[in-house]
C-alpha cells in the first residue's frame, strides 16, 4: 500500500492523511456494511501498511451464530464469512487499483469476551500514536 503520512494535530492526537489506496481501501471498508447483513465492522484504521479491523458477528435470522470455528480451522475453512468479507473487499479494492496489493494471507484473532473487544479496541486506536512515536525516535 502507498504510505500515508502521520502527522500531530493540536491535542497531539495523530491523524492518518490517506493517500490514493488508503482513500480506496477506507471506501470499501466503509460500504462493505451495507453488502453483508450479519457482519459490520466496528472500528478500523488503515496504517501505511497494514489495516486493522474489529469485524462482528451477528445472529443470523435462524439464530446460528455466524462465529468463526478455533483459528486453526478458521484459516483453512475458505468458507468462512470473514474469508469471504476480506476477499470481497480486496476484490473490491484491487478492481479500482487495477492490480493486486495484498498479501495473500492476514492475521485474525477472534475476540472472545469484553475485556478483549476493549484491549483490541484500544490498540487500534493508539496505532497511529504508536507508529507517529516510532518514526519520531
Amino acid at each position: 500500500m502507498t504510505s500515508p503520512h502521520i502527522m500531530g494535530s493540536l491535542l497531539d492526537c495523530p491523524k492518518i492523511l490517506l493517500k490514493e489506496y488508503g482513500k480506496t481501501a477506507d471506501k470499501y471498508i466503509k460500504q462493505l456494511n451495507d453488502f453483508y447483513d450479519n457482519i459490520s465492522v466496528d472500528n478500523y484504521v488503515i496504517m501505511p501498511d497494514h489495516i486493522h479491523l474489529i469485524i462482528s458477528i451477528q445472529a443470523d435470522v435462524n439464530g446460528q451464530s455466524g462465529t468463526p470455528v478455533p483459528t486453526e480451522q478458521f484459516l483453512n475453512n475458505r468458507n468462512s464469512i470473514i474469508a469471504k468479507f476480506v476477499s470481497t473487499f480486496k476484490r473490491f479494492c484491487n478492481k479500482e487499483y487495477g492490480k493486486n496489493i495484498w498479501q495473500e494471507r492476514y492475521f485474525d484473532h477472534i475476540i472472545r469476551n469484553q475485556a478483549d473487544y476493549i484491549e483490541t479496541w484500544k490498540y487500534i486506536e493508539d496505532n497511529p500514536a504508536k507508529r507517529l512515536r516510532q518514526q519520531n525516535k
